[in-house]
């Protein structure tokens, strides 16, 4: 069963195709044949605009959650021997501050379906019956619906296409070197006893998640070959606006100074 042709889904698409395509239009003007990729960039910005209070509350979570390391350090070595007595008193303290050990996820989930239906416009041949337009749309003379991948395995790679995906593809691995220098995070004390890994510690106690973490930073860089053009712009637009919100939310919602006896 074709899940874009689901008739709720498909009008939702077809919703967000119209937009997309109306922006264009508008766009025409100053950007000239480049206007639907220049509607993908306005398009994206303002869907990030539309999730500022996501990031928001992600801000807020990551300061909760280095405010509270201190605190679940001391429980660990409290009762590190006791793994029951330690979940207790774990999730009395996350009850107390009022949050839970998984604040800030649910935010990144209420992006899931923003972005895939964003994805789709980039990807379908077809929108709710009718031909997708934006895949014939080229920027530099690349069409929107090629990928790199696909256009050096076909042979059909154009210097333009090089070029083009190159630059994408460079700049957003520079934005993740940037985003894992800037944030790097730092580990929380392990569990005072082998016991203590059953309670609902932040996972940031293992050095093996921070070192994936650093190489997650690049996985959009990768995932930008493999994707239409017109994916890639909008990673590209999405990791560089994520990069100065995050900047910006640090700054508005620092994290406590972390003290060492």
């Amino acid at each position: 069963m074709d899940l874009y042709a689901f008739p709720p889904i498909a009008a939702l698409l077809d919703g967000a195709y119209a937009v997309l395509m109306g922006l264009a239009d508008l766009l025409e003007p100053v950007a000239g044949a480049s206007s639907a990729a220049a509607a993908v960039v306005l398009l994206t910005l303002l869907v990030r605009a539309a999730l500022i209070p996501v990031g928001i509350s992600q801000a807020k979570a990551e300061r909760t959650r280095a405010r509270l390391a201190p605190k679940l350090a001391e429980l660990q070595r409290k009762h590190g021997k006791d793994p029951e007595r330690l979940q207790r008193e774990t999730m009395a303290l996350y009850e107390a501050e009022g949050t839970t050990p998984f604040a800030g996820c649910l935010p990144m989930l209420l992006q899931a379906p923003v972005v895939g239906i964003i994805y789709a416009l980039f990807i379908l041949p077809t929108i709710a019956g009718h031909p997708n337009a934006l895949l014939a749309q080229t920027l530099f003379g690349v069409p929107l619906g090629s990928s790199l991948a696909g256009s050096v395995v076909t042979g059909i790679a154009v210097p333009a296409t090089l070029a083009v995906f190159g630059t994408i593809v460079l700049a957003i691995a520079l934005v993740g070197e940037l985003t894992r220098r800037v944030f790097r995070p730092q580990p929380t004390p392990p569990p005072a006893a082998a016991g203590a890994a059953s309670a609902p510690v932040s996972p940031l106690s293992n050095p093996d998640t921070l070192r994936m973490l650093g190489f997650l930073q690049f996985a959009t860089a990768v995932i930008a070959m493999f994707v239409p053009l017109a994916a890639a712009l909008y990673l590209l637009v999405t990791v560089a606006w994520t990069l100065a919100q995050r900047v910006l939310l640090r700054r508005v919602y620092p994290l406590p100074e972390v003290r060492t006896a």
